[in-house]
């Protein structure tokens, strides 16, 4: 119930002094001591006649207390006073705190017994949307059907979306807009929060990136409980989908298993169709991991997976990461790829969470698995070597991913045996052999290309290039120097 109700109602006669009254209310607290904290939990509305005022300076650390506390609001009697002292009205304006003044001829009593009845009323009506939800639930209603049916109970509007902004269920179409409510449901300290013209609260419990977010229009800060109710709903919905998936990712598991323990071709045909792809039909294998602080990465990587899919297709979590089959039905795999990208960008906003994600090409059959499967392999390794994004096939046939397949520390002592004598002379001379050096690779070796590149004479490459010689050994007039120096470069 909020303050304003009993501000509504003509009987109780209750003027508004300061603050905000649709604060919402879930009981009432009458109380006349000095520090009532103690017997306080929040979101109740306080009456006191006060009778702990002794001089004007209590009335700032009476208000103190109530707004640690967090309660909804104060009512002020004026059968002890004779009216409400202007340091209280102002100790409540200063904190925000919502006051109005009860009539001496208005009892307490009877502001508890007009307040008491609404508010189980409000219970009340909580539990019965309560059972229609978990009735439609075990009457197997799906989750656009269950998202209008509490929604409207709740007069809410509201959008239901993956942590990458992609719309599931709601009148939101996917746009900057809902990549936004995204980021800022991903950075928010805690839940629900504002954003823009919504509330967002979170739907179920776990890790944010493989979670969904309700953003709700308008300001329900004050009425959370709306929103609880909604994205309690919507979870209960999602553990049952949770559920029929795991029959769905054991099926894909035990596909990608026996693919790459070379099983019958007839066999891997059957399972293939098994998992809803028929032998003909075009698919590519998306293999991702996705590092975070607490669960268990492999587990995670395929509800990443899986949302960023917008829950479209199976992931089974391996112990090396989480491999998807995902049907290429009138798309590409370049649009697979860019909105694989899409969302591993709004990821990106988490600071503790990495995802790393690797496509193969366009596959058809049973026996193109295995090779999908190390294709997609290779190419998330690569994303991983570059700390973390989508990588496709496309990408993956260079040197990059023979960089990719040698271990960091490898790389980096290769890099440094190469290219630390000319990041010594660098730092000791304020000169820039090393920047020259790439910028000269890049031009393919051209003298001129290089010094309008960087804005310098031609001579000045010159002897710049010839200081690399000098200080390296090696000698930049042959491929197989440059290739070292190129790979060395890339490696650092």
């Amino acid at each position: 119930m909020r303050i304003s109700d009993l501000l509504a109602m003509p009987e109780l006669r209750l003027r508004l002094l300061s603050g905000d009254p649709s604060r919402e209310f879930s009981t009432v607290h009458i109380t006349d001591l000095p520090a009532p904290g103690r017997y306080l939990s929040g979101g109740e509305l306080v009456l006191t006649g006060l009778m702990w005022r002794q001089s004007p300076g209590d009335s700032a650390a009476f208000v103190a207390a109530l707004v640690e506390a967090g309660v909804a609001g104060l009512g002020a009697g004026q059968a002890w006073l004779g009216h409400v002292p202007a340091d209280l009205v102002e100790a409540c304006r200063e904190a925000g705190l919502a006051l109005f003044e009860v009539p001496t001829e208005i009892s307490f009593r009877t502001v508890a017994e007009v307040a008491v009845p609404r508010l189980a009323g409000d219970v009340r009506d909580a539990l019965g949307r309560q059972r229609r939800i978990v009735a439609a639930v075990a009457e197997g209603a799906d989750l656009p059907e269950l998202f209008a049916l509490t929604a409207a109970e709740l007069g809410i509007t509201a959008t239901l979306l993956s942590a990458t902004g992609a719309p599931l269920v709601g009148p939101l179409p996917e746009s900057e807009e809902t990549v936004r409510l995204a980021r800022d449901y991903l950075t928010a300290a805690r839940l629900p929060t504002r954003s823009g013209n919504f509330t967002i609260f979170a739907v179920g419990r776990g890790h944010r990136a493989a979670g969904w977010l309700l953003a709700c229009e308008g300001d329900l800060m004050d009425r959370a409980d709306l929103g609880y109710e909604l994205a309690a709903g919507l979870a209960l919905e999602r553990s049952r989908m949770e559920e029929g998936r795991r029959v769905e990712r054991r099926l894909a598991e035990q596909l990608v298993g026996a693919a790459l323990a070379d099983a019958d071709q007839a066999e891997l045909t059957a399972r293939l169709r098994t998992c809803g792809i028929e032998a003909a039909e075009p698919y590519a294998i998306v293999d991702a991991t996705a590092a975070a602080r607490g669960p268990d990465d492999a587990a995670l990587g395929g509800q990443v997976i899986e949302e960023l899919l917008a829950r479209e297709v199976v992931a089974p979590a391996g112990a090396d990461g989480a491999v998807a089959l995902v049907p290429l039905r009138g798309t590409t795999v370049d649009e697979l790829s860019r909105r694989l990208r899409r969302g591993a960008d709004v990821l990106a906003a988490l600071p503790d969470t990495r995802v790393c994600v690797g496509v193969s090409g366009a596959l058809t059959g049973a026996a193109a698995i295995r090779g999908g499967v190390q294709e997609a392999g290779h190419a998330r390794r690569l994303a991983e070597a570059r700390g973390g994004g989508v990588v496709t096939s496309d990408e993956i046939y260079t040197h990059a991913l023979l960089l990719a397949t040698v271990p960091g520390d490898i790389r980096r002592s290769y890099a440094d045996r190469l290219l630390q004598p000319l990041v010594d002379y660098d730092r000791g001379h304020q000169s820039d052999l090393v920047r020259t050096l790439a910028t000269f690779l890049d031009c393919t070796g051209s003298w001129n290309a290089c010094a309008e590149r960087l804005h310098v004479h031609v001579n000045t490459v010159r002897y710049r290039i010839r200081r690399v010689e000098e200080l390296t050994g090696r000698d930049l007039a042959t491929m197989a120097d440059r290739v070292d120096f190129f790979l060395a470069l890339q490696a650092l």
